[in-house]
Parts: structure tokens; sequence; C-alpha cells
């Protein structure tokens, strides 16, 4: 039996970004922006913008997207009053499904799982560190628990 790897900053299956379309492709949602770039089959790129949509842990809401860079492996949420105003840095791999009719992203995290992950400063926040201090608390939470809720 092959040990359980787990990649924070990759998601765990593109057809996540299609969530809330019977059978639609990952390209197929309403709020996808699409640009002329280059994709690795060379083609025209699609990119789904996150920004804005609701964050929902499994046992609550968490707060809104607030950055979601194309291609970074992370999206950056405010989590409003809930903890202060406090932003954090989910890796996409945290991501259990997305919702594009009710425009929310749901995670297979708790919210106390988010509430003790290191919190994100935006000065030092995409620093190679900062990702492997996240990196370690989101791998040891799935090693230690596994995701929480199905994923």
């Amino acid at each position: 039996m092959q040990p359980f790897i787990f990649d924070p900053w990759l998601w765990r299956d593109q057809a996540i970004l299609a969530g809330g379309y019977r059978g639609a492709a990952a390209d197929e949602g309403p709020t996808e922006q699409r640009r002329e770039a280059e994709t690795d089959e060379g083609g025209p790129g699609t990119e789904v913008d996150l920004v804005g949509y609701e964050v929902e842990a499994t046992d609550g809401g968490i707060g809104s997207v607030e950055e979601a860079p194309p291609d970074a492996g992370h999206l950056i949420v405010d989590t409003g009053p809930w903890i202060f105003g406090r932003r954090v840095m989910l890796p996409v791999g945290t991501v259990n499904h997305v919702d594009h009719l009710n425009r929310t992203v749901y995670l297979d995290r708790t919210r106390d799982q988010v509430k003790e992950a290191p919190q994100f400063d935006p000065d030092t926040g995409k620093a190679v560190d900062f990702r492997k201090q996240v990196g370690d608390y989101y791998t040891a939470s799935y090693r230690d628990g596994g995701p929480v809720g199905g994923g």
C-alpha cells in the first residue's frame, strides 16, 4: 500500500471548479474569465475568478475569498469579524468543492482548523518560508486526522 501523499498547493481535482453544474467541465462556470494564454496543451486558457465567493468550513462560514491568483495554489480569505478581520492563506488542496450558483467555496476543514492556521501577513505571506509553514500545517492535519466531511 502506498503512503498517502497530500500536496496542499494542488487542486485535488480540477473538476472541483465546475461545482454547481451537472456534468460541467471546469471552464463552463458563469464566472469564468477567458484569456488568450497558452496552456500545457497549447490552446487558450480559462481562469475561474473566485474573488468575492463566500467560504464555508465543514461547520460554518469563515469569510470570503479576497485573492485567488491563477496558478498560485492558494486562496487568501478575509475572515471578517469572525476572528477579528484576520486573513488566512488556504491551499487549494483544502477545497472540497465550489458551488458557482451560490458563489461559495466549500472546504474540508473545520472553522477551528482554519482559525489555528498561521496568520497571513501581506508583507511576508507569499514568501517561501511562510508557504512551507502553511503547507506543513495542513499536511499534518491531513496526516493526523484526514480530511473532514468527505472529500
